[in-house]
């Protein structure tokens, strides 16, 4: 696929980002799992709303390379969508579409749309990406950008999350879904390094914002039991510990909101799980 600004054909894993850390442009929060089915892009959804109400300038990228699904979840037709700017027969202002409600009109963000079933999506080059990446924090109207990874731990998925600010790790406490995402924070760890190595500049450290979410717990303390067993793995093994970004206690009204294909603040603002993300939003606001 041919990129719109001209990229080389590839690009080295430890692309300098350093400017964009030190305060010019929008902050990149990136949000992973290894395993699909954890609620990842829903949290994305959910979180982008919940940030917009506390009067965040919210762009949501749907970064599932290949198999997007924002869309999808929300009941949109989008005229124009990722590839159409990769191919150049677009720019990113064309193709991105607000999303707004009539009961929360405060709460509305912004969509870049992916492209679903194209297998040339899912293989992009890494200098594409990084360029890609570029252009979407200097677009100047915004403060945040969420972009829903796709699940597993594919080349364009680790190089988007250690291209971010900060990075959640959607898990829950199936142990398939434990042991995917303690994969996808050994990689991630791995990946900083390089970066840092490589030319950026930075300690390890300075890049290592990275924040685990256990989603649909039976309870708070049972999410926290949870949290501890993977966060002693890290120190463990990996010599960091993430902090925790939130616990999401299991709530059917979630999956309601999803089969309506609405959000779960604009149909169930009350719910636990609004509650509890709004938390995590509180966090990353800060």
């Amino acid at each position: 696929m041919t990129a719109m600004l001209q990229l080389p054909a590839s690009a080295p894993m430890h692309g300098d980002d350093t400017a964009f850390r030190n305060g010019h442009g929008a902050r990149l929060v990136a949000v992973a799992s290894g395993k699909g089915g954890v609620g990842k892009t829903w949290l994305s959804i959910t979180l982008a709303q919940s940030l917009a109400a506390r009067g965040r300038n919210v762009l949501l990228v749907d970064g599932d390379l290949g198999l997007a699904n924002v869309d999808i979840q929300l009941g949109l037709t989008p005229r124009h969508d990722l590839a159409a700017v990769l191919s150049g027969r677009r720019g990113l202002s064309d193709v991105i579409i607000r999303h707004a409600t009539q009961e929360l009109p405060a709460a509305a963000f912004d969509i870049l749309p992916g492209r679903s079933g194209a297998s040339s999506m899912a293989t992009l080059e890494i200098g594409v990406l990084a360029q890609l990446l570029r252009a979407i924090r200097q677009l100047g109207s915004y403060d945040t950008v969420l972009l829903d990874l796709g699940a597993g731990i594919d080349p364009t998925m680790r190089f988007m999350a250690a291209s971010a600010d900060t990075l959640l790790v959607v898990s829950t406490d199936e142990p398939t879904a434990l042991a995917d995402a303690y994969a996808v924070l050994k990689l991630q760890a791995r990946d900083r390094q390089a970066r840092s190595e490589g030319g950026s500049g930075l300690p390890v450290e300075a890049l290592a914002d990275v924040r685990l979410v256990i989603n649909q717990s039976s309870s708070l303390a049972s999410g926290r039991r949870t949290y501890d067993v993977l966060a002693r793995a890290c120190g463990t093994f990996l010599g960091q510990t993430p902090s925790l970004a939130g616990i999401i206690r299991r709530d059917g009204r979630v999956g309601d909101a999803i089969r309506r294909q609405t959000t779960l603040l604009t149909r169930h603002p009350n719910a636990p799980a609004a509650e509890d993300v709004a938390r995590i939003a509180a966090n990353l606001a800060c």
